[in-house]
């Protein structure tokens, strides 16, 4: 109207987290455009700020869109982070209808499902407590039982499955399979768990940089993700800015024994250290720490806790902190993994996570040979034969 080119226009830049930006504007999404059919699990997945849990935040409804539309058929239930749509004041018999109400659904309806939802959860102890008292892991099988029991026709899950424990990811994926198989209901579901994805979902859909990389089969949409590990190249080194969290992931990369960030494949008899860097808002009495280094599928293959090795908590004052942990070789046979990374506060279990911020690759000589063989680890063992009789 005022004869001025649309600002909008001039935002070109690519959504990619790890380069530096010069627009005050970037297309969080870009292009998107897919159909998902009734009774079909679709898996989305991309790497750290693709845009996943923006898209499904749109798609529920709790972020309208720029430019474009959504249409669907039915109610949709949502479960995009720990705790979404609770009140820690009120109790988790309080918030099951509180949640349930959002949902839309009418209090006869919350009634009837009521015994289900809590015996699911496995909170029943502690149904009438206030849910500021639970631990990050009961905040999310209440919240998963709710979007669950409460027959939404689409059900919208983020990557919560990895706050639970291994019996509550079972459950929750055994309740995914009966609602889309049984009940024909929808099911759009994030996770960085290839395994997860491969077992519940049938389509796939790619995220890159905030567009979409690649639409079709599951199969062949975790195929190409994983070329994110391929060329033999490590993405060794990965920087986050502070935020406000308790105890925030600040910096990991991968180094040598003298300190050089590794760039290509690692040998499979040189050893090598993951290096962190924590920043921790205030003093904390308690923080645990952990790491996790998975294959290519996504099979995690080594879980590492600091109090499998210290007794207590770690306690810190306000700043910055480093670790520097070695990786013993010969260990991983050759292949390609990724590592993931959490720390929280023990206090208040306020957590960071980030998933496979960390990619390399263990390489060979002898990889025609040692690719052959089965298992997950390379441990060379002594052999003593000798003739006894």
């Amino acid at each position: 109207m005022r004869g001025k080119e649309d600002p909008y226009l001039k935002i070109g830049e690519t959504n990619d987290r790890s380069v530096k930006g010069t627009s005050d504007y970037v297309w969080a999404l870009k292009d998107i455009n897919f159909e998902v059919q009734q009774g079909e699990v679709l898996g989305i997945i991309g790497k750290n700020g693709a845009g996943k849990s923006t898209l499904l935040k749109i798609l529920s409804k709790v972020t309208a869109p720029t430019t474009g539309s959504i249409t669907y058929k039915g109610r949709i239930g949502s479960l995009l982070e720990v705790g979404t749509g609770f009140n820690p004041e009120l109790t988790g018999r309080e918030n099951i209808f509180l949640n349930g109400t959002i949902l839309g659904m009418r209090k006869r309806e919350i009634d009837r499902k009521f015994d289900e939802i809590v015996e699911f959860s496995g909170c029943e102890r502690y149904i009438d407590t206030p849910v500021k008292r639970y631990s990050s892991g009961m905040t999310v099988r209440l919240g998963f039982a709710v979007a669950a029991f409460l027959e939404p026709e689409i059900l919208v899950v983020d990557e919560v499955l990895a706050v639970g424990d291994a019996e509550f990811q079972k459950k929750a994926i055994g309740k995914m399979q009966d609602v889309s198989q049984n009940d024909g209901r929808t099911v759009l579901f994030v996770s960085h768990n290839m395994n997860a994805i491969k077992r519940l979902c049938k389509k796939g859909l790619l995220l890159k940089n905030g567009e979409i990389e690649f639409f079709g089969s599951i199969d062949e949409t975790i195929k190409n993700y994983l070329t994110v590990f391929q060329n033999g190249e490590c993405i060794s080194y990965v920087k986050y800015d502070i935020n406000e969290k308790e105890a925030q992931i600040l910096e990991a990369k991968l180094v040598d024994k003298n300190g050089i960030i590794l760039k290509s494949a690692i040998n499979v008899n040189t050893e090598f250290y993951l290096n962190i860097k924590y920043f921790f808002k205030n003093k904390i009495s308690m923080v645990h720490l952990t790491f996790i280094i998975s294959d290519e599928e996504g099979v995690e293959i080594l879980f590492c806790d600091r109090m499998d090795y210290h007794v207590n908590y770690a306690k810190v004052e306000r700043g910055v902190y480093e670790c520097n942990l070695l990786i013993p070789n010969p260990l991983l046979l050759p292949g390609k993994y990724s590592v993931t990374l959490g720390c929280a506060s023990a206090v208040t279990w306020e957590e960071d996570h980030k998933f496979d911020v960390i990619s390399f690759e263990i390489s060979t000589i002898e990889s025609a040979r040692m690719k052959k063989r089965q298992g997950f680890v390379f441990q060379p063992i002594k052999w003593e034969l000798e003739k006894i009789e």
